[in-house]
């Protein structure tokens, strides 16, 4: 059995929404996902078949508002491409 929370959600902008029309969705993922688990996690939630993943990070960011500073956090997205014909549900 896989850890459900390894997909925090699905990520839904105007590029990922674009993909979707040709078969690729797009995850955002805990930092510690693997390919091959992302892979089987997919199939076994949306009941589609996963033909490849493509795992993607975004690096933290440092950020200042005058004196004061922070830190954008980084992101890991996985963007997952299916058979032909198959699709999820976006909401």
């Amino acid at each position: 059995m896989l850890d459900r929370t390894l997909i925090k959600r699905i990520w839904i902008t105007e590029k990922s929404v674009a993909g979707s029309a040709k078969g690729k969705y797009t995850f955002l993922v805990q930092p510690e996902a693997t390919k091959n688990e992302v892979k089987k996690l997919v199939k076994e939630l949306y009941k589609v078949d996963p033909v490849d993943v493509t795992i993607t990070m975004r690096p933290a960011k440092k950020k200042g508002f005058g004196r004061l500073a922070g830190v954008r956090g980084g992101l890991k997205k996985a963007t997952v491409t299916l058979k032909e014909g198959q699709t999820i549900a976006l909401q």
